[in-house]
């Protein structure tokens, strides 16, 4: 438990820094810390072929990118100019209640579905530990793992990929060179 509350406040506050930091190098590097942290999570639920996948692919590969395309881009508070395009703004909060949404109905379904598991643990004769009545493979083999994210929490996947679209777009407009025409309409 002490481990679980440890691992717990590191992700949150990992993912508080994520968010609350200007510098992209040190939102990138706190968000490494916050997929090691869940990695650890997963292995305290012995799901390890997942907290493994987690560091190998998340922390590791995947976060090196995103730091390689941050320094490659170079960004510098004066590059952004003024904010001309406000739509954008308000179709980003629109955007985030929509996700804030479907976190909210994912989160409600799958207490819905513990709660109905755990009633039915609790009524039967010898009560069992949820994490003893799973098979080991559900965790162990990437076959299992597979189908439970593809038949299982197919949602909450297309979700994530919806998100994943969502933030190449956003490095793709952040790294797009300014227009050759500047405010006064006369080319540079």
């Amino acid at each position: 438990m002490i481990i679980f509350s440890i691992l717990a406040a590191v992700a949150v506050f990992s993912a508080v820094m994520v968010i609350t930091r200007k510098s992209p190098i040190s939102s990138a590097i706190y968000l490494i810390v916050l997929m090691c942290s869940l990695a650890g999570l997963f292995a305290l639920q012995g799901a390890f072929f997942i907290a493994a996948l987690q560091v190998i692919v998340y922390a590791g590969a995947i976060m090196v990118l995103f730091i390689f395309v941050i320094m490659l881009i170079n960004l510098r508070d004066n590059d952004f100019g003024i904010d001309k395009r406000k739509i954008q703004k308000y179709l980003g909060f629109i955007f985030a209640a929509v996700i804030l949404l479907q976190a909210v109905f994912i989160t409600g379904w799958a207490m819905k579905e513990f709660s109905n598991e755990t009633e039915s643990a609790m009524s039967s004769e010898f009560y069992q530990s949820p994490v003893d009545s799973l098979d080991q493979e559900d965790y162990l083999s990437a076959e299992s793992v597979a189908e439970n994210l593809f038949m299982r929490f197919a949602y909450p996947f297309e979700v994530t990929s919806i998100l994943l679209l969502a933030a190449i777009i956003g490095a793709f407009v952040i790294a797009r060179k300014s227009d050759p025409i500047d405010d006064e309409g006369e080319e540079t």
